[in-house]
């Protein structure tokens, strides 16, 4: 069975992006056009990956291929960040992995008391901001899986992420990371024999799982802010003529359309430095670990190590 484990709809929250932040959205796909795309595009089963939240998985829980899951902002010290997917959960369990998400301990402990499928996502990435390389070292081997095909990751963020989870003795996963309709279930995981949702979850808890589809690229980046501006814009649109909608929140969409031709150029500037901040990441977590290597292991986790930006 395929199931794309990482992927957003309009629930995933406001873009952390200054001035927008209180405006856009970090998605605008409805939860039951995203069930729709994936089921196209082949997917047995369809899951939401929303930053802390599955009000948006909710509204497919009565569709029997379908399961719960949420992206967990795992909050450390100095505004730190990690990502975690969590997977066929129920409300509960949602509310207590929010109650612990500024816990490392507590977290992880919960996580494999109740024995939820967990993946860290995007080990290597800019995108939760700057870090202490031990940082990373907190999920690996602590949880069962970690994302090694990211379908908005470059290949290279997604082979050191392969290395680093073969050495650590964790199960690949795959997801999208879709956050338009576009690009939903261009990259996902596979569960060999799999019959049932619960067949599924079961080959993810003992790490029969494959990932599978494309890593990301320019283009990908490059398109998928592209769509989002024009569905926030068309959003603020309908909304304003329907009555519940801000002249302000319109009139910031009209004054950034001008600089819609330099998309591309702003995305050329965020793709160099996902590079550049792969690669840094990655040589300095092997200068300062000598790690990964089929016979080595972390180092503690109180070792010294500077802040990567």
């Amino acid at each position: 069975m395929h199931c794309d484990l990482h992927v957003h709809s309009r629930y995933s929250g406001l873009t952390g992006i200054p001035l927008l932040d209180q405006v856009a959205r970090e998605c605008y796909s409805d939860p039951l056009e995203v069930y729709d795309r994936a089921r196209q595009r082949g997917m047995d089963l369809v899951t939401l990956t929303d930053h802390d939240s599955i009000e948006g998985v909710v509204r497919l829980a009565h569709l029997p291929d379908t399961f719960l899951s949420e992206e967990v902002t795992l909050e450390l010290d100095a505004g730190r960040e990690l990502h975690i997917n969590a997977y066929g959960i129920d409300e509960r369990q949602h509310r207590e992995l929010q109650a612990r998400r500024r816990d490392p301990e507590s977290l992880f402990a919960f996580l494999a008391e109740e024995r939820i499928p967990a993946a860290v996502n995007h080990l290597f990435s800019a995108l939760t901001g700057a870090r202490e390389l031990r940082d990373l070292l907190l999920p690996l081997g602590r949880l069962p899986l970690i994302e090694v095909r990211n379908g908005a990751m470059p290949d290279g963020h997604n082979q050191q992420a392969r290395r680093v989870g073969r050495a650590s003795g964790m199960a690949p996963v795959g997801g999208s990371d879709a956050h338009s309709l576009a690009h939903v279930a261009r990259a996902f995981t596979t569960v060999p024999g799999a019959r049932s949702k619960q067949e599924f979850l079961a080959g993810l808890r003992v790490g029969r799982c494959l990932p599978a589809g494309r890593s990301g690229s320019y283009g990908r980046l490059t398109t998928e802010v592209a769509l989002i501006f024009a569905a926030g814009y068309a959003e603020a649109v309908r909304d304003l003529l329907a009555g519940r909608g801000s002249a302000l929140r319109l009139s910031l969409c009209a004054a950034l359309a001008p600089f819609l031709p330099l998309i591309p150029l702003i995305t050329a500037a965020v793709y160099a430095r996902e590079l550049r901040f792969g690669t840094a990441v990655a040589r300095g977590f092997q200068s300062a670990y000598g790690w990964p290597r089929a016979s080595a292991r972390p180092a503690p986790l109180g070792a010294s190590l500077g802040e990567v930006a």
